[in-house]
C-alpha cells in the first residue's frame, strides 16, 4: 500500500471515529437519533469501503468500491447538513466535520476520475 493510500485509510478511520463520537453525543430525541444513526452508518462505511477498494482484484472492482465510498461520504454530508438545518447540532460545531466530509468527497472524486481515465 502506497503512502497516500495509508494516509487516506487513516483519514477515513479518523473520520469514522469522529462520526461515532458525534452520534454518541446526540440528544435522545427520535429525529436526532434517526438522522444520527443514518450518519453513523454512512460515515463509518466510507472507511470500510475504502478498505475493500484497497484489496480490489481488478480496476473495475476498485472503481466500484471508490464509487461506494463517494456515495457514502455524500450521504453523510447530507445527514450532517440536516442535523445542522434542524438545529439538532449547531452548524459551528459541525463545520469541521462537514469540511472533512467535503474534502474526502473531493479526494474520492479525483481518485475515481484518475482511475477511470476521465
Amino acid at each position: 500500500m502506497r503512502s497516500s493510500e495509508k494516509d487516506l485509510a487513516a483519514r477515513t478511520k479518523s473520520f469514522a471515529r469522529r462520526i461515532i463520537r458525534l452520534y454518541a453525543a446526540l440528544p435522545k430525541e427520535t429525529v436526532a437519533q434517526v438522522l444520527g444513526k443514518q450518519a453513523l452508518r454512512s460515515g463509518t462505511s466510507v472507511g470500510a469501503n475504502h478498505r475493500e477498494a484497497s484489496r480490489a482484484r481488478s480496476k473495475a472492482e476498485f472503481v466500484s468500491k471508490i464509487g461506494d465510498c463517494l456515495k457514502e461520504a455524500d450521504e453523510t454530508a447530507y445527514r450532517l447538513e440536516l442535523l445542522a438545518d434542524e438545529e439538532i447540532v449547531s452548524r459551528k460545531r459541525l463545520e469541521p466535520l462537514l469540511q472533512e466530509t467535503n474534502e474526502l468527497i473531493s479526494i474520492l472524486v479525483t481518485i475515481s476520475k484518475k482511475t477511470r481515465g476521465d
